[in-house]
């Protein structure tokens, strides 16, 4: 065999076996862990019982009216503030007012603890309207419970509006009618820092 023949033998050989090394398989070791992980979010759930406060007619200048109402937090998340939102609107019966009603009507909303009711909101219906109260907020001087209301918990709230009888002239407001629309906003908690090494958040 010439020496051109077994040169050209070797380098196909060569090649045979890088092509073996290359495209071969190979078996190894191997495994595999799956995890299944779960954010679910909690539920903000507020409701108000009655979901009417009040209903009346014929009141005068010097009428009070009292009622009470309840906040529910139906979810799973703690309320940490429940903000009220006013506006009114007034129907002028003869067209003939200079001045508005919603001035002449007093509101005083009171939390009620354990020992006493106490005072949140004292207004006219007319300044309530550019406030946002938070109507969960507790003076400090009541105890030791923190504003907000807890998942699956209530508050009774009373309500106490006042036609005010001023001793002047307000004939104007014969048969005007005042309409009152209140929106409860409840605001979450501040979020929560969940660690792997402790066992209650895992």
């Amino acid at each position: 065999m010439s020496f051109t023949k077994k040169v050209s033998q070797g380098v196909m050989s060569a090649a045979l076996g890088l092509s073996l090394m290359g495209g071969g398989t190979f078996a190894y070791f191997s495994d595999s862990v799956e995890t299944q992980n779960t954010f679910a979010a909690g539920v903000l759930d507020l409701a108000l019982n009655p979901s009417t406060v009040v209903n009346i007619d014929n009141i005068k200048p010097g009428d009070e009216i009292y009622r009470e109402f309840t906040l529910e937090n139906n979810g799973t998340l703690d309320i940490s503030s429940v903000l009220l939102s006013t506006n009114y609107s007034v129907e002028d019966a003869k067209s003939d007012n200079s001045d508005d009603l919603a001035k002449h009507i007093k509101v005083t909303i009171m939390y009620n603890t354990s020992s006493a009711s106490n005072p949140i909101v004292e207004t006219t219906l007319f300044d309530l309207q550019t406030q946002n109260p938070d109507l969960t907020q507790i003076d400090i001087l009541s105890g030791t419970r923190p504003d907000g209301i807890p998942a699956g918990e209530k508050e009774k709230i009373f309500v106490l509006f006042e036609f005010v009888d001023n001793g002047q002239d307000q004939n104007q407001f014969q048969g005007d009618k005042l309409k009152v629309d209140w929106t409860f906003n409840a605001e979450q908690t501040a979020g929560t820092y969940y660690d792997d090494t402790d066992e209650n958040n895992n």
